[in-house]
């Protein structure tokens, strides 16, 4: 099952988890690479996949490539206001552009964060 994961990390967070794989392979043991799609802050990843934008991935999950006139029909939405969110979603590499249309290559989405009382 092919699994997007998002994480909520700053650039300090992510060269850790690039020098731990490196010291992997450096040292001939195996790295199990998984698509991740990594976000600064709560806020960051919230303006990208606000729910109007997760009922389109949603709808696009495991269905090959769609029209973005389809898409608006499966989530019951303007058209214009699908492509401007589609739009967002392809620029954040959520989903991909191709030439059957708009598709998100993954089964699923994980997401991998905690989120904590304001201190």
């Amino acid at each position: 099952m092919k699994t997007l994961t998002v994480r909520l990390g700053g650039m300090t967070e992510i060269r850790s988890r690039i020098a731990a794989a490196s010291r992997k392979v450096l040292a001939g043991q195996h790295v199990d690479v998984q698509p991740c799609l990594n976000f600064g802050s709560y806020e960051d990843m919230h303006r990208v996949l606000a729910p109007s934008r997760l009922a389109i991935v949603k709808a696009l999950a495991g269905q090959g490539g769609l029209s973005i006139r389809e898409v608006a029909r499966r989530v019951g939405r303007d058209v214009q206001a699908v492509h401007r969110d589609v739009t967002t979603l392809i620029n954040a590499g959520v989903i991909d552009r191709t030439e059957s249309g708009v598709e998100f290559p993954y089964e699923n989405i994980h997401f991998d964060f905690d989120v904590s009382a304001a201190a």
